[in-house]
C-alpha cells in the first residue's frame, strides 16, 4: 500500500449509541505495483492527478453518508457476466470494518456486455497468470453505473494483504484512461455501501474522511499493521491431535523449508482438519516420527493447522529440524499451484514467525528439493516459492 501512488484515508471516529469504531478507506493508485494492470504505466505526475480527483469522489460519498440512504444497487451477479466457477473458499465474518477502493485501469467500457467481457479477462488474468483463485475484488463498479460481483459478501478478496480478511473491497473500472470514476459510479458505490451497511456485512460507524498527507499516514498506519498479526492457527486441540513428546526447538529457526504433502488437498475447515489427523497417524504409526512432521500445515480454505508447533523439532528434513520451520501445503502442486488464500496464509504465518521471534531475521527460505531429494514442493508451488522474499535456492 506504500508508495507515490498511495492514498489513505482515515475515518475519524465519533460516538454512536455508546459505541465507537474507526474505519480505514485505502485507495490504492498503482496497480503495476502488484500486479493488476500491465496495459498502463503510472508515472507520479499522472498518479497525483487521479489522486486529487478520488479525494473529491470520496468526499462527495461522506456527504451523502450523512444524510442517509436507502436505494438498493443494480448488482450484475458472476452468472450474468460470465465468471469462472467460484473456487475461493476463505470466509469474511461480517460486520467487517474497512472498505479499500481501487481505480482499475486499461478497462475502459460503457456497455454491460463490453464490461463483462472485460471482467472475464481480469479474471482469467488473475487465476491464470497471478496464480490466485480469482479475481482479486468483492464488487468491481462499471461507468455504466452498475455493480458487478466479483467475490460477493462472504468471500475473503485478494486486493490488500493484511486486510482481506477484514474488508470489502471494491473496484472501479471503466473509465477512459486518466479520468476518474463517472456520476453514475459514484452513485452506484453510494448505493453499495449504504446497502451493506443495512444488510449487516459493513459496520455502520463512520463519517466523513480526513484526508492525511503519506508521512502521516505511514506514521498511523505503522506501529499497529495487520501483517504483524499472526494469522488465525487452528491449534492441535480443534483437529484432535493425538498427545506425544518430541524434542524441543532452539529459537529462533534460520531457515524456512516449503513442502507439499503430495496427498489430497482439502477445501473446507472440516476436510482440513481430517486430512491432517490422517497425516500425522501415517507419521507416527507408519513412518515411526514422534509427531506429525511439520510444524504447521495450510489448506486450500486459508487455514493454518498448527502441527508440532513453534517450539517441537519437526520430523520434515533431515539436518534440518532442529534449525527450520517446515511448513506443508496440503495437496500436490506439479502443475497447479495453491490458490491465492493458502498462499497468503502462508505468508502471513512467516511473517508472524519473524515478528514474534521464532524466526530470525535473516532467515533462508528454500524449498524442501533444495534440501533433500524428493519432488516436493512440486515445479508449481516452487516457481512461486521462488519469488518471495529470502528465498535461496
Amino acid at each position: 500500500m506504500r508508495g507515490p501512488w498511495s492514498t489513505i484515508f482515515s475515518l475519524v471516529s465519533r460516538d454512536h449509541m455508546g459505541m465507537r469504531l474507526w474505519l480505514l478507506v485505502f485507495s490504492t493508485l498503482s496497480l503495476q505495483a502488484w500486479g493488476y494492470s500491465p496495459q498502463f504505466s503510472w508515472n507520479e505526475t499522472q498518479a497525483g492527478d487521479v489522486t486529487e480527483r478520488l479525494v473529491d469522489l470520496f468526499v462527495g460519498i461522506s456527504q451523502l453518508i450523512r444524510k442517509g440512504h436507502n436505494e438498493v444497487p443494480t448488482i450484475v451477479s458472476r452468472k450474468e457476466w460470465g465468471a469462472r466457477s467460484q473456487t475461493c473458499w476463505a470466509r469474511l465474518t461480517p460486520p467487517v470494518a474497512y472498505v479499500i477502493t481501487q481505480q482499475l485501469t486499461g478497462m475502459e467500457c460503457q456497455q454491460q456486455d463490453v464490461c463483462s467481457e472485460k471482467l472475464r479477462a481480469l479474471q482469467s488474468h488473475s487465476v491464470y497468470t497471478k496464480g490466485w483463485c480469482d479475481m482479486a475484488y468483492n464488487f468491481l463498479i462499471g461507468e455504466d453505473g452498475r455493480v458487478y460481483e466479483g467475490l460477493g459478501w462472504n468471500i475473503q478478496g485478494l486486493h490488500t494483504r493484511g486486510y482481506n480478511n477484514v474488508s470489502l473491497g471494491l473496484a472501479f473500472f471503466g473509465a477512459k484512461e486518466g479520468s476518474s470514476p463517472s456520476p453514475a459510479a459514484l452513485s452506484a458505490a453510494q448505493d453499495l455501501i449504504f446497502y451493506a451497511i443495512r444488510k449487516g456485512h459493513l459496520s455502520p460507524w463512520y463519517i466523513q474522511p480526513l484526508l492525511l498527507n503519506e508521512e502521516m499516514c505511514l506514521a498511523y498506519q505503522q506501529p499497529a499493521t495487520p501483517r504483524k498479526a499472526c494469522p488465525g492457527i487452528i491449534p492441535r486441540s480443534a483437529w484432535e491431535a493425538r498427545e506425544t513428546y518430541c524434542p524441543r526447538m532452539s529459537l529462533p529457526a534460520k531457515y524456512v523449508i516449503i513442502i507439499h504433502t503430495a496427498g489430497a488437498t482439502c477445501n473446507t475447515s472440516e476436510d482440513c482438519m481430517s486430512r491432517v489427523r490422517d497425516i500425522q497417524s501415517y507419521h507416527i504409526d507408519k513412518l515411526n516420527f514422534c509427531d506429525i512432521g511439520y510444524h504447521f500445515l495450510v489448506g486450500q480454505d486459508g487455514g493454518v493447522y498448527e502441527g508440532v508447533g513453534w517450539n517441537i523439532q519437526g520430523s520434515h528434513t533431515y539436518g534440518y529440524n532442529d534449525i527450520a520451520l517446515g511448513i506443508a501445503f496440503m495437496g500436490n502442486f506439479v502443475e497447479k499451484p495453491p490458490n491465492a488464500a493458502a498462499l497468503e496464509a502462508a505468508q502471513s504465518l512467516i511473517q508472524c514467525a519473524v515478528d514474534q521471534g521464532y524466526l530470525a531475521p535473516n532467515y533462508l527460505l528454500v524449498g524442501h528439493s533444495d534440501v533433500s531429494q524428493i519432488l516436493s514442493p512440486g515445479k508449481a508451488l516452487y516457481d512461486i516459492i521462488s519469488s518471495w522474499p529470502h528465498f535461496k535456492q
